[in-house]
């Protein structure tokens, strides 16, 4: 170390003060070994005498002060030096587990950096799917636009219709004022223009003929002679439409108005009830003493039923209201002088709220029926797989009694109905040209092809059911109501 010293010291010496300084290296008189040099003045040629000795020992201190000073800078750098070099050996001997220490962060710091890129393509991903369901919606909400200007066109074309058709309907059919009509009712059910009827839409897209679905061979009709009388007998001729009157609000654009064939106290064969079933709650029965008041549209009773009704099924028997309680299969007998609900009971395994409706719509998967018979439910279920099924059901209890399956898909037709123990069922609810095509007989449980022809006059029959006591059947057609002759023939 002391060597190294010395070697460092010669050298600064050597850059100081050029290269004229001698080293010497002798052993003293105790056997020590010394060492000296020689520097020579760089201003004078020889050693100056005794007076200018002291000027010369000044600069000699001066110089050695001087190179003291660099010699001790030189070693403060020495040592500056020997503790980096320390350091360093300290370090290689500890360069294994420090370069480890380094890769597992870098690692660790290159995993991350992948979550981080993972991250970022999934939030870049979930943007763009937000930017195409955000243009979807609006494509959506467009199109809905175009849906509701549609519908009030249609509304207005409707209204326009129907202010012409008041001004050219029959001197003897009186126009009903709407507000007498409303201020005379509890409650009137309302259009609601933000939820039209799906089904309705949907049916006026779809609608197919029955006919073109059952692949039978043509059987005519038997016509024989006709019955005139009170027995029963097979449909052969049903007659033109006869309009009695028209419903005044968008409410009335499909319904229901009955006559109850077996009549109870007060009520005659000629009371008429009439229900508008375009809303989402349905509980007023509009009753009329008579014909010439239902035609003139002013009721003497309105019912409020305490329950919900659907559809357009139901019927008057007995003095009883039965139809059908919203969403569920829940057949309900509303007693119309006593003004409540006497039996609830639930129609099992039927097909409720759109699972199997007529071809237009309306809810319409039960529709009850009254004819020579008695009260029948015309639906259909899982099992059937859609086909129609008959029950003939306790009036009383609403007890099933006895039960038919047809092969007659129930979605297929438009409308049905039952005369003398035999449904009969409409092709179509909108074509003028429609047909009473299949009939099905639960005497002998076989179905029949027919061709019947049965106008819809207004094109949107909603509703067609038949009395027996006035051998007619009472239809609803596009706010319209009206009644067809029929020919029976003779059993």
């Amino acid at each position: 170390m002391l060597v190294a010293w010395l070697l460092l010291s010669l050298s600064l010496l050597q850059g100081a003060l050029g290269s004229t300084v001698h080293l010497r290296r002798a052993n003293d008189r105790h056997g020590r070994c010394t060492y000296s040099f020689t520097v020579p003045s760089p201003h004078e040629a020889s050693c100056p005498g005794s007076d200018q000795a002291m000027p010369a020992i000044l600069d000699l201190q001066r110089e050695s002060n001087m190179q003291r000073s660099e010699l001790e800078s030189a070693k403060a750098r020495l040592s500056l030096l020997e503790s980096l070099v320390t350091q360093s050996h300290a370090v290689e001997g500890s360069s294994a587990p420090t370069v480890e220490s380094l890769q597992r962060e870098l690692a660790s710091l290159r995993m991350e950096t992948t979550q981080q890129k993972s991250q970022a393509n999934r939030m870049e991903t979930a943007y763009r799917d937000l930017l195409r369901n955000r243009s979807s919606l609006e494509e959506e909400k467009w199109r809905l636009e175009r849906e509701k200007e549609e519908l009030e066109r249609r509304l207005e074309s409707s209204s326009q219709e129907i202010a012409q058709l008041r001004a050219n309907q029959c001197p003897q059919v009186r126009d009903t004022p709407v507000q007498d009509s409303l201020q005379r009712s509890k409650k009137v059910s309302r259009w609601d223009m933000k939820s039209p009827d799906y089904q309705e839409l949907k049916s006026e897209m779809t609608e197919v003929s029955a006919s073109s679905i059952f692949q039978e061979s043509s059987s005519h009709s038997h016509v024989g002679t006709e019955d005139t009388g009170t027995g029963c007998g097979e449909l052969v001729w049903v007659g033109e439409p006869v309009t009695l009157r028209k419903a005044e609000t968008i409410a009335g654009k499909y319904g229901v108005w009955m006559k109850d064939p077996e009549p109870a106290s007060p009520y005659t064969h000629e009371t008429t009830w009439r229900i508008d079933t375009v809303g989402t709650d349905i509980r007023q029965v509009f009753e009329y003493d008579n014909t010439d008041q239902f035609m003139q549209g002013y009721p003497s009773k309105v019912h409020v039923l305490p329950r919900s009704m659907e559809s357009t099924g139901a019927v008057i028997y007995r003095g009883s209201l039965y139809f059908q309680r919203r969403k569920s299969r829940i057949l309900a007998k509303y007693d119309l002088r006593k003004e409540t609900i006497t039996v609830q009971k639930d129609l099992t395994n039927a097909g409720y709220h759109g699972q199997f409706p007529y071809a237009w719509g309306g809810y319409t998967d039960i529709d009850l029926a009254v004819d020579e018979m008695g009260l029948w439910a015309i639906y259909s279920t899982q099992k059937a797989k859609g086909a129609i099924v008959l029950s003939t059901l306790d009036p009383e209890t609403l007890e099933i009694r006895q039960t038919w399956e047809t092969n007659i898909r129930k979605q297929s037709v438009a409308n049905s109905f039952m005369i003398c123990g035999t449904l009969y069922t409409i092709n179509s609810y909108s074509s003028p040209d429609a047909m009473i095509n299949f009939a099905y007989n639960t005497a002998t449980s076989t179905r029949k092809l027919l061709k019947i022809h049965f106008e819809n006059r207004y094109k949107y029959s909603s509703m067609v059911d038949y009395n027996p006591r006035e051998r007619k059947l009472l239809a609803w057609d596009n706010f319209n109501m009206v009644t067809y002759d029929i020919r029976l023939s003779k059993m």
